[in-house]
């Protein structure tokens, strides 16, 4: 699969070619069997491409391998079959093999990255040979922002097809919205392979790699879904749950989007997780159920093991998760505070002045006064304007009901450690949390500021607790947020009373306790501060994003990843059925290409969800946050990357929808296996 070339990576090696002359689709292999040459200028088998080929760290289509391509046009097109295992980017076989001795001197990175990805007059013509598993298709490819016309990429596809042994096998694949107008301009000799045509046939999906072991069992997606499931299975679900308890492995008969809630969640806890076609059908699983397993989810296969309850048990133990400390709720703020007092950047550094305010208003919140201080600094990062009700009121709340004691006494109770017992007796505290007052003059201040701040609008209370983005763990889908009316009369439904009881009570929620118990935090160290907003009831848009490529850990191919869909229709746990349009989004290549990896299932064919301005504004506000919080949730060299969430609405600008972004945190990584991606010298 291609990939840009940003990173420098020098190494010496020996040059070692084969002869230049077409091959027939017939002739024996070229290469010795088990040599790695630096290069090859023929292929006369597939044997010969496996010594040349790497799995690529970009893994956005499964089951991908690649070897990149260089045709050197003032060289009577010599092509060139890199040893993509060694050589990460063009540039760097460029500059060791094609440099001097007779031919031009290969310019600094920078320079020809900016020649020959975009000059009509470059020197070389780039790109690479892939093979896609699932559908069996090989297919030459050229970056998603290669300006490159009909004319080279028609040259450099002969020159591929003519030197290996593929002939008529070969087809061409666009790789951005831009290459694909290339494409229409080629010649009938030509053939096209679109994108959606590579996931044909692809039946494995991997989605959060690594080994886990436990109890294989099989379930339907709705009966985990928002109920305890055990945490020692590993389970085989016929479709995509919106929600899911700790397991130890998931395997889902149909496709998940990468930013989907479960698998969201499977990359917090660490839980490997797998799309299967027809996995509750599965012999070699179906053969397992019942059984203590080992599951690999690797980048390109999977494998399952039988193994004893010995060794599960000793698996356990050594995979214990580290426990993840809380930092205990401040009491000492008392006063509402808008979204731009949170931080006191006076005084402190960014990093210094969240960490202080998240025992007091939350993460979330805490993350949102970020947003909003960035964007009162000139940032193009646009908020909507709102306040923080401090954990104050949530422990005042408690306290005033006897809401502690009652928990803790349920929590002292021999029957607290079986799992079942534990989530009707919380569902039990949360009702009982519900039918509590919450003080009149609390509520009538919170109503005022709201009147004050976002006039006659309903108000938006999102949770924000000072147990959510710690290390690995980001607390994402545990805590529901709620709209309240302010005319509707407390307590009633619907009324602003009613709303903050219902958001603070998920602190208890069953999920959100398993999760926190799994870390080993201190339960009761957890409070919820509001997060208080104008609520948005009829977006034109709405979604999620990365701020870099979570299929490309290597730093290789920086873009903006999106899921977006019509309307509020939920991106993270839609309908069975209902998918988002998901795109790359290389914001900081020249063009800007969009790569669409999916298309949303509630617009007409042919259509996106988001114009081509609204996904600019996007990406500049995206590329903007990126920038801003590297410098406390980044690190030197390091993949990073915030999750972001979005709207486009017309509310306050009628038919025209204006952007806001609704929160940013740290996002907890990506785990891919890399074993036979590229490296480069050791």
């Amino acid at each position: 699969m291609f990939r840009p070339h940003l990173l420098l990576v020098l190494a010496p090696f020996t040059l070692l070619g084969c002869e230049e002359e077409p091959v027939d689709s017939a002739a024996a292999c070229r290469l010795a069997a088990g040599a790695s040459p630096d290069f090859a200028q023929a292929l006369g088998c597939e044997a010969d491409y496996d010594q040349l080929s790497s799995e690529p760290p970009d893994a956005s289509i499964p089951g991908a391998v690649s070897a990149k391509t260089v045709v050197d046009r003032m060289d009577n097109d010599e092509t060139y079959f890199m040893n993509s295992q060694k050589y990460c980017v063009h540039w760097e076989f460029a500059t060791e093999h094609l440099s001097g001795d007779g031919l031009p001197i290969v310019p600094d990175l920078g320079s020809f990255n900016q020649t020959e990805y975009y000059s009509p007059d470059r020197r070389f013509l780039l790109g690479a040979l892939s093979h896609y598993s699932g559908p069996d298709l090989w297919v030459y490819e050229i970056s998603p922002y290669d300006n490159a016309d009909a004319d080279m990429v028609a040259a450099a596809f002969r020159e591929v097809r003519d030197n290996s042994w593929l002939g008529d096998r070969l087809a061409f694949h666009p790789t951005s919205v831009a290459v694909e107008a290339v494409a229409a301009k080629l010649p009938d000799d030509i053939p096209i392979v679109s994108t959606d045509a590579l996931f044909e046939g692809i039946v494995y999906q991997p989605l959060n790699v690594g080994t886990t072991v436990g109890m294989l069992a099989f379930h339907t997606a709705e009966e985990v879904d928002g109920n305890y499931t055990n945490a020692r299975e590993v389970v085989v679900l016929d479709d995509v749950p919106n929600d899911i308890s700790i397991v130890a492995g998931i395997i889902t008969a149909n496709y998940q989007t990468p930013l989907s809630h479960i698998n969201v969640l499977s990359v917090n806890r660490g839980t490997p997780n797998m799309g299967l076609i027809g996995a509750s059908d599965n012999a070699e699983l179906r053969a397992l159920e019942g059984k203590w397993v080992e599951l690999t989810v690797g980048s390109f296969e999977w494998s399952v093991k039988e193994v004893t309850s010995a060794e599960a048990d000793a698996w356990w133990e050594a995979h214990k998760p580290e426990p993840l400390t809380v930092q205990p709720m401040d009491l000492s703020v008392t006063d509402l505070r808008p979204v731009l007092d949170i931080l006191d950047l006076e005084t402190q550094e960014l990093g210094t002045a969240i960490s202080a305010a998240i025992p007091v208003f939350g993460a979330k919140a805490t993350n949102y006064g970020a947003l909003a201080e960035a964007e009162a600094a000139g940032e193009p990062i646009p908020t909507q304007p709102g306040f923080a009700i401090p954990m104050y009121y949530y422990d005042q709340f408690m306290r005033d009901n006897g809401l502690w004691d009652l928990i803790e006494a349920q929590m002292a109770l021999p029957e607290w450690d079986s799992p079942a017992y534990r989530e009707t007796a919380l569902q039990e505290f949360q009702d009982v949390m519900r039918e509590k007052p919450v003080r009149p003059e609390v509520v009538a201040a919170v109503v005022a500021l709201a009147a004050e701040t976002f006039p006659g609008e309903s108000i938006r209370f999102r949770s924000s607790t000072n147990a959510e983005d710690l290390g690995s763990f980001t607390g994402a889908g545990l805590y529901n947020s709620e709209t309240g009316v302010p005319t509707i009369p407390d307590p009633e439904d619907d009324s602003v009373e009613w709303a903050m009881k219902k958001v603070w009570s998920q602190v208890w929620n069953p999920r959100a306790y398993e999760e926190r118990e799994y870390y080993s935090m201190n339960q009761t160290d957890v409070g919820m501060a509001l997060l208080v907003h104008a609520n948005f009831p009829e977006e034109e848009a709405n979604g999620v994003a990365i701020t870099n490529n979570p299929f490309d850990p290597s730093g290789l191919e920086p873009a903006l990843y999106v899921n977006a869909q019509e309307g509020s229709t939920d991106v993270v746990s839609p309908d069975a059925g209902v998918l988002p349009d998901s795109y790359l989004h290389y914001f900081l290549s020249p063009g800007q290409p969009i790569v669409y990896i999916q298309h949303s299932t509630e617009v007409p064919s042919g259509e996106t969800v988001l114009t081509n301005d609204e996904s600019y504004r996007l990406g500049v506000a995206l590329d903007a946050i990126h920038s801003f919080f590297y410098s406390v949730y980044g690190e030197s060299n390091a993949w990073y990357a915030m999750d972001v969430e979005w709207k486009f609405d017309d509310k306050y600008t009628p038919g025209e929808s204006a952007l806001f972004v609704k929160q940013a945190r740290p996002f907890a990584g990506w785990s891919n296996d890399l074993t036979g991606a590229c490296s480069g010298a050791e």
